[in-house]
């Protein structure tokens, strides 16, 4: 009967881990520090990159919050404060990074209502 029970609760405990790693898997997860120079270096890759494509002249102000997603390499959603001219928006960019490869590419840069 005891080893019965045991089996069960290691069933239990083995179903539960999985359910939270396939939940986690794919998942976005904060950054902890925005700060940090490589989310600087990856932002301004964005800022730049996004640039070239469209011939804007924005520059960076600073990361506001950021995001990173776990795939084939890492997605880096970054929440950007950046000046056209004068003025001054709010952007999010995504960013894939594969550094195995030495592999950047911009996603996605799109305007955030204020």
């Amino acid at each position: 009967m005891r080893h019965h029970c045991l089996l069960l609760l290691s069933l239990v405990l083995v179903s539960y881990a999985a359910r939270r790693s396939e939940s986690a898997l794919g998942g976005w997860s904060p950054i902890k520090d925005v700060n940090d120079s490589h989310v600087a270096e990856i932002a301004n890759y964005a800022v730049s990159e996004y640039d070239k494509r469209s011939g804007a002249k924005l520059t960076l102000v600073k990361v506001s919050k950021g995001e990173t997603q776990v795939v084939a390499g890492t997605n880096y959603r970054l929440v950007l404060k950046v000046k056209n001219g004068s003025t001054t928006a709010s952007y999010q960019a995504t960013v894939l990074e594969k550094p195995w490869l030495h592999f950047r590419n911009l996603t996605s840069f799109k305007p955030l209502r204020s």
